[in-house]
C-alpha cells in the first residue's frame, strides 16, 4: 500500500487488511481500534462490537503470544523512515543523546552541590527543594509535552525544551537567592520531557518495535554515564571555581544540542485519528487541539497529591491539617480532569480509553511499583554506609554504583533479547524477581557489618529495573494504537516519576517510624527519663550527623536504630516489587 493510500485512511489501524510491525494484530477495523486498543483476530470474533471485550480474560489472552498475521510486514508499512540505516538513525539521535547526558549529569550535580548552594543563601533546610522541585515539575508536565509533540511535531517541541532547560540552568547559576535557584530548577524540570519522553517517541517513530528497546537501552547507558560523571564533576568545579559554573556551563552545551537537532532531526509526529497530514493547519487551529484545561487539571492533581507525600513527616507532621486538605484538593482536581477529558476535550490529553485497556494499565502500575522499589533502595544505601561505616557523603554515594551499572546492563541485555526474539513478558517476570531477590538479601545481610561483596547485593535491584524499563516500554507500545502512542508513553513516564516520589515518601516514612520506635525501646532499656529520650530521638531524626556527636551507649543505640529503620525501608521496596510481580499475569504478550 502506498503512503498516499494510507494517508487517505488517516489512521493505519483503520485500513482494512493493513498491518504494521509495531502491532501485527489489527487486521480489520473494530470497536477497539477507535480506542487505540489492539485486538487479535480472536478478540474481534468474540465480540467486535463491544469495547469492553478487550478487558475480559479469555484463554487466548494467557501466557501464549498472539500469532502474527500470515501477510508479512512490508518495510514501507513502517512509515517514511523505514529505509533509514542504523547509521542514519544514530546521526539523528546523537544530538539528543548529548542533551540526555547533560540533563542526567545536571541531576547528579545538584545532588553533589545542593548543600553548598543552600548554605550560600543561608537556607540549608530548603536544600532538598532543589531536586524535589525539579522532580515535581517534571512529573507534572510529561503528558503535556507528549500531546504538544503530537500537534506540532517532535522537533519544535524538543528545541523549545532544550532552550528552556538551558535558561533554567542560567537562572540557577546567576541566582541571588534560594528562591531564584529553586525557580531555576522548576523551570528546567518543567521541560525535562525533552530529555526522556520525546527522545523515546522519536525512537519509536524511526525504528520498528522489536528494535525500540535496544535503541532505548543506548539512551539509558548515556543517562547512566551522565549520572556517574555529574557528581564528581559538580563537586570538583564547586571546589575549584565555585558551584555556579556547574550550571552556567550547561547553557552553551544545550545551545549546541539545539543547533545539531535543528540540522539533523526530522519533524516526526504520529498521525491523529481523523486527521489528514496534507491539510495545512494554522497555528490557531493547532493550539485549539491542545488540551490546556486537561493539562492544568492534571498538573494540579499531581502537585496536590505529590506535595504532601514529599513534605509529610519531614517538613510537616502527617497530622497537620494541610495534609488532608492537599489530598482532598488533589482528588477534586482528578474528578474534574476525568469530567473534562470525557465531555469537553476535543483532543484529550490522556484518552480515557487508555485506562480501559487492561494490559496498558497493568504496565503503568508495574513500572510505578518497580521505580518505587528502586528509588526507595537508592535512598537507603548511602545513608546505611554513612551510619554503619562513618563514610563521607561522596564515599557513601559511590556505593550506589553497582545498582547504576546493573540498570545499564539490564537495559542493554533486555533490548538485545527483545530485538532477537520479540519476547518481553517473561523479562518482566525476571526483572521483578531479580529486584525482590536484591531486597531480600538486604533484609537478611545488611545489619551493620557489610563487606564489599555484600555491598554488591544492590546490583540485582538495578539490573531488574533496567530490564523492566525496556520490557514494559515495549509492552505499552505493543498494546496501543500508533495514534495513542504519545499519550501512552507520556503516561508511562508520568507513572515512573509518580512511583519514584511515592516510593521515596513511603520508604522515608517507614524509616522514620522504625527509627523512632526502636530508638525509643533502646533508650527505655537504658533507663533514661522521658525528656532526655525525646531530645535524643528528635536530634537523631533531624540529622545523621548526631551519630558522630553522640557518645558511648547513646551513639551505639542511635546507630543500631538507624540500621533497624533502614531494615523497614527494605520491606517497603520488597513489597512494591512483589506487587509488581503479581500484576504481570494481567499483561498480554503480543507477538512483535
Amino acid at each position: 500500500m502506498t503512503d498516499s493510500n494510507r494517508r487517505e485512511w488517516g489512521d493505519d489501524a483503520s485500513v482494512p487488511g493493513f498491518t504494521t510491525e509495531r502491532s501485527p494484530l489489527t487486521r480489520h477495523p473494530d470497536s477497539t481500534a477507535a480506542y487505540g486498543i489492539n485486538a487479535s483476530p480472536s478478540d474481534t470474533d468474540y465480540d467486535s462490537s463491544s469495547e469492553d471485550s478487550s478487558l475480559l480474560s479469555r484463554p487466548e489472552d494467557e501466557e501464549s503470544s498472539i500469532e502474527a498475521p500470515a501477510t508479512p510486514v512490508k518495510p514501507a508499512d513502517r512509515g517514511p523512515y523505514a529505509n533509514l540505516s542504523p547509521k542514519a538513525i544514530l546521526w539523528i539521535i546523537l544530538p539528543m543523546l548529548l542533551a540526555v547526558f547533560i540533563a542526567n549529569a545536571d541531576a547528579s550535580i545538584v545532588m553533589a552541590t545542593h548543600a553548598i548552594i543552600a548554605s550560600e543563601f543561608m537556607a540549608l533546610e530548603s536544600s532538598s527543594w532543589l531536586f524535589t522541585g525539579f522532580m515535581l515539575a517534571s512529573t507534572a508536565t510529561q503528558t503535556t509535552f507528549g500531546q504538544l509533540s503530537q500537534v506540532f511535531g517532535r522537533k519544535p517541541i524538543i528545541l523549545v525544551c532544550y532552550a528552556v532547560f538551558g535558561l533554567g540552568c542560567l537562572l540557577i547559576g546567576t541566582a541571588n537567592s534560594m528562591a531564584a535557584a529553586i525557580a531555576g530548577r522548576l523551570l528546567s524540570g518543567s521541560v525535562s520531557a525533552g530529555t526522556n519522553v520525546l527522545v523515546s517517541l522519536v525512537i519509536t517513530d524511526l525504528v520498528p518495535v522489536r528494535e525500540v528497546a535496544s535503541w532505548n537501552s543506548y539512551v539509558n547507558v548515556v543517562a547512566v554515564i551522565g549520572r556517574c560523571v555529574g557528581g564528581p564533576l559538580g563537586g570538583g568545579l564547586a571546589d575549584m571555581i565555585g558551584w555556579r559554573m556547574s550550571f552556567v556551563g550547561q547553557a552553551p552545551i544545550f545551545l549546541i544540542a539545539i543547533i545539531l537537532c535543528w540540522a539533523t532531526l526530522p519533524n516526526t509526529k504520529a498521525k491523529r485519528p481523523g486527521k489528514e497530514p496534507e491539510v495545512i493547519e494554522s497555528k490557531r487551529s493547532k493550539l485549539s487541539q491542545v488540551d490546556f484545561l486537561g493539562s492544568a487539571l492534571l498538573v494540579g492533581f499531581l502537585i496536590l497529591i505529590l506535595l504532601p507525600m514529599e513534605i509529610g513527616g519531614r517538613k510537616v507532621a502527617w497530622s497537620d491539617p494541610c495534609i488532608p486538605i492537599l489530598f482532598g484538593s488533589g482528588a477534586v482536581c482528578l474528578i474534574l480532569f476525568v469530567v473534562a477529558e470525557k465531555y469537553w476535550a476535543v483532543n484529550p490529553l490522556l484518552p480515557l480509553s487508555l485506562f480501559c485497556n487492561r494490559h496498558t494499565v497493568a504496565a503503568f502500575f508495574i513500572i510505578a511499583l518497580q521505580l518505587s522499589a528502586q528509588l526507595g533502595m537508592m535512598y537507603s544505601v548511602p545513608l546505611y554506609f554513612q551510619v554503619t561505616q562513618k563514610m563521607s557523603n561522596t564515599a557513601a554515594g559511590a556505593h550506589l554504583l553497582p545498582a547504576v551499572i546493573g540498570n545499564a546492563v539490564g537495559g542493554i541485555m533486555s533490548g538485545y533479547f527483545i530485538r532477537n526474539t520479540g519476547k518481553y513478558k517473561w523479562l518482566i517476570y525476571l526483572a521483578t524477581l531479580m529486584s525482590a531477590t536484591s531486597y531480600i538479601l538486604l533484609l537478611l545481610r545488611w545489619h551493620g557489618k557489610t563487606n564489599w561483596i555484600e555491598s554488591l547485593y544492590i546490583f540485582p535491584g538495578g539490573f531488574g529495573t533496567g530490564v523492566a524499563l525496556s520490557a514494559v516500554f515495549i509492552a505499552v507500545q505493543a498494546s496501543v494504537d500508533k495514534a495513542r502512542l504519545a499519550p501512552a508513553v507520556s503516561t508511562l513516564y508520568l507513572c515512573q516519576g509518580f512511583g519514584a516520589i511515592v516510593g521515596l515518601a513511603a520508604v522515608s516514612a517507614a524509616f522514620q517510624a522504625g527509627l523512632r520506635s526502636t530508638l525509643q525501646s533502646r533508650l527505655v532499656e537504658m533507663h533514661l527519663d522521658a525528656d532526655l529520650r525525646n531530645e535524643i530521638i528528635a536530634k537523631a531524626v533531624a540529622s545523621v550527623d548526631y551519630i558522630f556527636k553522640a557518645k558511648g551507649e547513646i551513639a551505639h543505640a542511635v546507630t543500631e536504630s538507624y540500621v533497624d529503620g533502614l531494615w523497614y525501608s527494605h520491606i517497603v521496596s520488597l513489597g512494591a516489587s512483589l506487587l509488581a510481580f503479581a500484576l504481570i499475569p494481567l499483561l498480554r504478550e503480543y507477538k512483535l
